[in-house]
């Protein structure tokens, strides 16, 4: 990686009615909002209505972004998964005049963080997970479905993004879409290969540049109940107050929940190329909880969850849409403007400001409540 003084790190300077769709047709028909959300503009729905500020730009190395965190522990220290060239950017001290950022630039990124969906960070440990949709050979000795999450240390004196500094990976999910960190060195994965929600578990990971992976555990639910789309990241967000996994479900247009107790181990996962526990799993529910076609969504991407509500990005409508995890209704939405695929990840940080992408211009831009 590159980024300042680091000598791996090279530093860059610094309400109203419902407006039509994307491609012109008047919007859908919906009872009146009940609730504004400060952060999408109060029920005015339009960008004139918050504060928005250019986080990086492509300038800063973002070529087609699709997801961002902020570190859990590293202040205003945003990463965000750049997918044309297999690499992460981070933004330090993100929002401030005195800004740097660092870009991965391992060669063997192409790899290990081939084409990054997603990303997502253990907020115990400043570990993080990446996904990728990858299904094309990424090693000359290694087969084209030899993909999967790779697990970092977030340590800048580690993390390289590529061989050298990855910590563990496990290779059953080609075409990965979204990940969501579930706990210690779990995380689940929209599988877009297998159209399943995979459970990935490193257990105990063999350290920088390793290459043991036989004690993961790797299980696959409600296989065939989820569906991908190209070009596409469908992230997920789990509900730490219920444990209940939230998935953008793109290719069926919903917000699905996942509950998988009650799940039972089934048949073997082949191949198997880690020689690890691999298994199908029976049981589990996955029921939807919005119905994109009911809310006026075409192409749910981006999710987070922030104070009891769920944020949902539109990829193809460009809208941010808020709804209570309580009773699933829709609270507010707001219209970034951005033309269809551009808006892919969402995030929002501590102080409930909302980060999103713009994976069109390679940009990441941060709303803020209007004062």
């Amino acid at each position: 990686m590159a980024c300042g003084d680091d000598p791996e790190l090279e530093v860059a300077p610094d309400a109203g009615a419902s407006p039509p769709t994307a491609d012109g047709a008047p919007a859908p028909d919906s009872a009146p909002v009940p609730t504004g959300v400060p952060v999408l503009g109060n029920g005015a729905h339009v960008l004139s209505a918050v504060v928005q500020k250019e986080i990086a730009a492509k300038k800063d190395g973002l070529n087609s972004p699709t997801d961002l965190a902020m570190h859990p522990t590293r202040k205003d220290e945003l990463w965000v998964t750049s997918q044309a060239d297999d690499s992460m950017v981070l933004i330090f001290k993100a929002g401030r005049s005195d800004r740097q950022v660092g870009k991965t630039t391992a060669a063997s990124g192409s790899h290990f963080l081939a084409n990054p969906s997603g990303l997502a960070f253990n907020p115990k440990t400043g570990f993080l997970a990446t996904i990728h949709e990858e299904d094309q050979k990424t090693q000359a000795t290694t087969p084209a479905d030899f993909m999967g999450p790779t697990l970092w240390d977030s340590k800048l004196t580690i993390f390289d993004g590529g061989h050298g500094g990855h910590m563990d990976m496990l290779h059953n999910t080609p075409n990965g879409m979204g990940i969501a960190w579930d706990k210690d060195n779990a995380y689940w994965v929209f599988d877009g290969y297998h159209s399943s929600i995979t459970h990935y578990d490193f257990k105990t990971h063999h350290g920088p540049g390793g290459s043991f992976h036989g004690d993961g555990i790797v299980r696959r639910y409600v296989e065939g109940q989820v569906k991908r789309v190209a070009g596409v990241p469908s992230h997920m967000e789990v509900d730490r107050a219920t444990g209940l996994l939230y998935v953008a479900d793109t290719g069926n247009n919903r917000v699905a929940v996942f509950d998988h107790r009650g799940a039972t181990e089934g048949g073997a996962i082949t191949p198997n190329y880690d020689g690890s526990k691999q298994v199908k799993m029976s049981g589990g529910s996955i029921t939807t909880f919005v119905d994109g076609n009911a809310e006026g969504m075409k192409s749910p991407s981006g999710l987070a969850i922030h104070g009891g509500i769920l944020y949902v990005g539109d990829n193809e409508t460009g809208r941010i849409h808020a709804f209570s995890l309580k009773d699933k209704s829709r609270l507010d939405y707001l219209d970034t403007g951005l033309a269809a695929g551009a808006l892919r990840g969402i995030h929002l940080d501590s102080d409930g400001q909302l980060y999103f992408v713009d994976a069109s211009a390679g940009r990441v831009v941060r709303l803020t409540v209007k004062r």
